[in-house]
């Protein structure tokens, strides 16, 4: 399906009030939309507001999961050269991502099952989702979205504040923040942020990680279900994915990392006839010639440390996702 037929799909079963699935790759390349009544059964997909019944008792015994990570000089000569193009002034923020290859007991399967993570999506023998980060949310005129930048181990001493007071995650949550609250101004009215750089507390396999998000929201034309596809066609790719300007940012993307990235850092949503839940696609496995590979990754600024950044790359790998929200 081409990406202009999929918004315009949106737009009709939107205006219609009748429900469907949508999942869009990050280059918009080969997205997907099902009507609910037609989803194949090789599709499965839990969000908040539709929560599919997560079955923790499917794996008996330990789970097994090692990453095997790019090397770190490898990931130096991609961070360079976004490094060259940030102070060249040509972008602001660089989202850098790479696959990095995992060996797991579990299945795509299992993992989409046993995930606690709010929003998962599995498109069976090809990938699994277990997202933290909506996109956005529309309901009853308002359009919402959460952009979810900052991370750090949950164990380090005073965690949550070394994250809120490092530079450069606030240089690169606040970027963020301003970049969406530009895209929802084309799209909404009346856009303020709601609540800024909260505290995100997920749980994984071995760790607990802090992550900061913000609320970002805005009021919407009367007949908006009818322009789903027009909104999303304005707000995409996800900037908390991409960077900023995005025009750009995104050619420095492909220069950087040498490859699409498919469906991982895309979006995908349900519209149940009256409301619309998304998410970005992060926390993403894939199956690929050589086993799975977990994709994974992180903002950077000029205050960036290459380390840090690699770090946070390996750091992100995990499984599972149980979040709750710390708004001290």
């Amino acid at each position: 399906m081409k990406i202009q037929k999929l918004f315009n799909q949106m737009d009709r079963l939107g205006k219609k009030g009748e429900p469907f699935l949508f999942i869009i790759d990050f280059e918009a390349v080969n997205p997907m939309l099902y009507a609910l009544k037609d989803l194949p059964s090789t599709i499965r997909y839990s969000t908040p507001g539709h929560p599919e019944i997560r079955d923790s008792s499917a794996v008996q015994g330990p789970v097994t999961f090692e990453r095997s990570p790019m090397s770190y000089p490898e990931y130096l000569q991609a961070f360079r050269i976004v490094h060259h193009h940030l102070h060249q002034g040509n972008s602001y923020l660089v989202n850098l991502t790479f696959p990095t290859p995992v060996h797991t007991s579990l299945s795509l399967q299992e993992i989409f099952s046993r995930s606690l993570a709010p929003y998962r999506l599995l498109v069976e023998d090809q990938f699994v989702v277990f997202s933290p980060e909506p996109f956005v949310t529309i309901c009853d005129g308002m359009i919402r979205s959460f952009p979810m930048k900052g991370t750090i181990d949950a164990s380090e001493p005073d965690a949550r504040e070394k994250v809120l007071s490092d530079p450069k995650e606030s240089a690169e949550h606040n970027t963020i923040v301003d970049l969406i609250r530009n895209d929802l101004s084309r799209v909404a009215s009346s856009v303020t942020v709601k609540r800024f750089r909260y505290i995100d507390r997920i749980r994984t396999l071995d760790r607990e990680i802090l992550q900061v998000s913000s609320e970002i929201e805005g009021k919407l034309e009367p007949d908006y279900n009818s322009r789903l596809g027009r909104i999303f066609k304005e707000l995409l790719p996800a900037g908390s994915v991409s960077g900023a300007p995005k025009k750009r940012t995104l050619e420095i993307i492909r220069d950087a990392e040498g490859s699409p990235r498919g469906y991982y850092t895309g979006v995908f949503g349900i519209f149940d006839g009256n409301s619309l839940e998304s998410a970005v696609m992060i926390r993403f496995i894939e199956r690929s010639a050589g086993g799975f590979q977990f994709r994974s990754g992180g903002g950077i600024t000029h205050l960036s440390d290459p380390e840090k950044e690699y770090e946070e790359m390996v750091t992100k790998a995990y499984l599972d996702g149980r979040r709750t929200t710390d708004d001290r």
